[in-house]
């Protein structure tokens, strides 16, 4: 049987709890096998300038998952065209491990906007979609689409925009990201100059 595997695409800058506990409740409360933090080095809807080096993100998410066998980092997107196309790395993927089923796993507030996604109604005809709801977006359009799953999944209102500016302005963030990545940023800061 194929492995089935859920793609969590993210800036991950930094990887914080709140990712952390979608993944594993993905991990734990749906039929999925493993899920995969894709690290994205641009993502097509978002500015760069406050992106950490891709590197240093993708080392942050590998220190935060620390050995959970359900969860684990990809940096497939790092070889890939930029900005990153959902569809593109899916095509990938399929090709280069024909043996996983793949995934994808969307805040409501991603699901809201797929159909501005390059290629959006291939990523409905062909793939499930795990939907995890975030404050403020309820995609009622999709309740009843065959290939999306709504799951309940424990929310923390944080974000890693805040987290830059706790960061950069000398603040504390225990207890916002897993202590290994706390320790590593107050080591390489990258977010000490941001507004």
């Amino acid at each position: 049987m194929n492995q089935h595997i859920g793609l969590f695409f993210g800036s991950f800058n930094p990887i914080h709890i709140g990712h952390l506990i979608i993944a594993n409740h993905m991990a734990n409360e749906t039929e999925l096998d493993q899920v995969w933090l894709v690290v994205s080095p641009q993502n097509p809807f978002k500015e760069q300038k406050n992106l950490a080096d891709d590197r240093l993100r993708y080392h942050l998410a590998y220190l935060a998952i620390g050995d959970n066998p359900k969860i684990s980092v990809s940096d497939i997107e790092f070889s890939l065209p930029r900005p990153s196309y959902t569809i593109d790395t899916l095509t990938y993927l399929a090709e280069k491990y024909p043996n996983k089923k793949f995934s994808l796993i969307l805040g409501g507030d991603n699901l809201l906007t797929l159909n501005k996604w390059k290629n959006s109604e291939i990523l409905l005809s062909r793939y499930k979609i795990y939907v995890y709801s975030r404050p403020g977006y309820e995609p009622d359009k999709f309740s009843d689409h065959p290939n999306i799953k709504f799951v309940e999944a424990p929310l923390l209102d944080i974000s890693a925009t805040y987290i830059r500016k706790l960061i950069a302005s000398g603040k504390s963030v225990r207890y916002l990201l897993p202590e290994p990545v706390r320790l590593e940023l107050e080591k390489a800061n990258p977010f000490r100059n941001l507004k």
